[in-house]
């Protein structure tokens, strides 16, 4: 797509502090996704476009004993201030701390709200064999022109009083074990379908759309519990959380931490003849941006490498990254009077599920997500394709690569490449002679943007009854979309049976897992089979797609390629 993910090369410049000079009151609306001509912000835009219907918790007063320094107390209080500081980092938008000083005070200003408002419930998470289950956040960030500061900063006052949109979404994998966290961000003018969903204030019901619409359009239907059903109708991943943040958070929280690192590979403005861009303004090499700059940091498509919303994930994610190691080294998160004014910015910038709607949860949760390194931490896009027709300058998951990504996070698998090897399960023998062995085989072959392949499971089955499997029939029933070919079984007296069923068509034994989810044993053909013959010898099965453009936490030599033409 002629974007470059290369880091700079050779001696980086000094770090500056940017300054203000030069920037107006508000920031300049970015403009419309690829492909758009006109200056309105681009979700507004697609939504015309779009084929869619539109304890108690409690201070710890008795906690420290009276034997106890003030003193370790304040210690104990920063350390809690830095934990929770990281978790609201990780918001990608901003990153902020809260104390017990205000503790009832800050959870009156969290806004809380319904995790999810769709109608298909969200299945459990499987335990690793430890008992331990992964932990996904889905961060969103709104354009909402609420108030007269997110005006101000947002601009574009034809959208003043229109329902938000969820411009920034990020679904954060927390992996079973701790060790490592995988971030996939979603660009904001990707194409889907739309759950239905029903605002729980109104009890209204916004019906699924029948066509495909813009991803950032959920959050005007019932909220952020609409954007977390649209993420699991596209992804099969199970969200625990969801946080929200606006513009207004962005700005008070990158000051407070006094400023984030970001990198330039020359001078950029992002800014149009006709008034488009964000208005940032950086010199090449290294800034440390803070306030209003490093909302436009956020907000800037025009500028940055191909000048589309990809761009500009790109970016987000190198800011998140360089948050995060801003906020590990514990500058600026020392002083109690500023640790006072993060608290309340973070605080009131935040609308986060019921699930996680105190303080102390927060807290709690920050302790989880401190335990993984930053040289741990991937970020990585979903794989897309441009859209043609009238689907032109919007985006779609890419197929087979973008299912990948969902797979790989719904089996705990991280995206750094760094998984320990998975050891083949023992070979069993089966218990029945072949042709006894009863077997359902599923069309699983459909992709984020592909139909099934039709009669798919009919040719497998012939393939096996080729093999002496002569009880083996097609389910035309479940049609549940699979990135990979696997076999399931119900309980282990029947493994070697599956294990048969594997053999006899060249899967590997790695796909052959136990499931209270059938009831006999079920072989489902994946999208890595959606062509006729053989099953294709599986190829870096845990391997992050090229596409999916990961980058990890501790590349401090990551810098943004500048589009041409937005130089000075």
């Amino acid at each position: 797509m002629g974007r470059s993910s290369t880091p700079g090369e050779g001696t980086r410049p000094r770090v500056r502090h940017a300054g203000q000079r030069g920037w107006d009151d508000g920031l300049y609306d970015d403009g419309p996704s690829a492909g758009s001509d006109d200056g309105h912000d681009s979700g507004r835009d697609g939504r015309r476009n779009s084929g869619g219907a539109a304890d108690r918790d409690r201070p710890g007063r008795g906690g420290r004993r009276r034997g106890q320094s003030h003193r370790h107390g304040r210690r104990g209080k920063r350390r809690i201030l830095r934990w929770i500081a990281w978790i609201l980092a990780v918001v990608i938008l901003g990153g902020a701390g809260a104390g017990y000083l205000y503790y009832q005070h800050l959870n009156g200003n969290l806004k809380k709200a319904d995790l999810t408002l769709g109608d298909k419930k969200m299945t459990e998470h499987k335990a690793n064999a430890a008992g331990q289950t992964p932990l996904n956040i889905l961060l969103i960030g709104s354009d909402a022109r609420n108030s007269k500061e997110n005006q101000k900063l947002g601009g574009a006052k034809d959208t003043f009083g229109a329902a938000p949109l969820a411009d920034v979404q990020m679904l954060l994998h927390l992996s079973a074990d701790r060790s490592n966290m995988s971030v996939i961000s979603m660009p904001r003018d990707t194409l889907l379908k739309i759950p239905n969903c029903t605002d729980p204030k109104t009890g209204h019901v916004y019906p699924a759309t029948t066509g495909l619409a813009m991803t950032n359009e959920t959050l005007g239907r019932g909220g952020p519990g609409c954007t977390v059903a649209a993420w699991y109708e596209l992804t099969g991943i199970t969200i625990d959380h969801f946080m929200m943040i606006d513009f207004s958070g962005v700005v008070s929280m990158a000051d407070a931490i006094g400023g984030v690192p970001v990198c330039v590979k020359g001078n950029v403005y992002s800014h149009t003849r006709d008034g488009k861009g964000s208005g940032l303004k950086l010199e090449e090499g290294t800034t440390k941006v803070k306030g209003k700059q490093a909302l436009q940091w956020l907000r800037t498509r025009y500028g940055f490498e191909d000048g589309t919303d990809l761009g500009r994930t790109h970016a987000q994610h190198m800011y998140m990254n360089s948050m995060v190691r801003e906020l590990r080294k514990g500058t600026k998160l020392t002083d109690p009077s500023k640790l006072t004014g993060l608290a309340e910015a973070a605080t009131t910038a935040l609308t986060v599920d019921k699930g996680i709607d105190t303080v102390k949860k927060l807290y709690d949760l920050a302790g989880e997500l401190k335990k993984v390194p930053t040289k741990r931490i991937t970020m990585t896009t979903m794989p897309n394709v441009y859209g043609t027709g009238v689907n032109s300058g919007r985006v779609l998951p890419k197929p087979v690569d973008a299912a990948q990504l969902f797979q790989m996070v719904r089996d705990d698998i991280p995206l750094d490449g760094k998984a320990s090897k998975r050891k083949a399960p023992a070979a069993k023998e089966p218990t029945a002679p072949v042709a006894e062995i009863p077997v359902s085989i599923r069309n699983g072959t459909r992709t984020d943007t592909e139909y099934p392949v039709e009669g798919r499971a009919s040719a497998v089955k012939k393939l096996l009854t080729g093999e002496g499997f002569t009880q083996a029939t097609v389910d035309v029933q479940n049609t549940d979309a699979a990135a990979r070919t696997g076999v399931l079984f119900p309980s282990e007296d029947v493994e070697g049976n599956a294990q048969a069923v594997a053999k006899a068509l060249g899967i590997p034994l790695t796909a052959v897992k136990k499931s209270t989810a059938v009831s006999g044993i079920t072989l489902t053909v994946g999208a890595d089979w959606r062509e006729s013959g053989p099953y294709p010898a599986p190829s870096a099965e845990e391997k992050t797609p090229k596409s999916a453009r990961a980058l990890n936490g501790d590349d401090e030599t990551a810098c943004m390629d500048v589009q041409p033409g937005f130089g000075w």
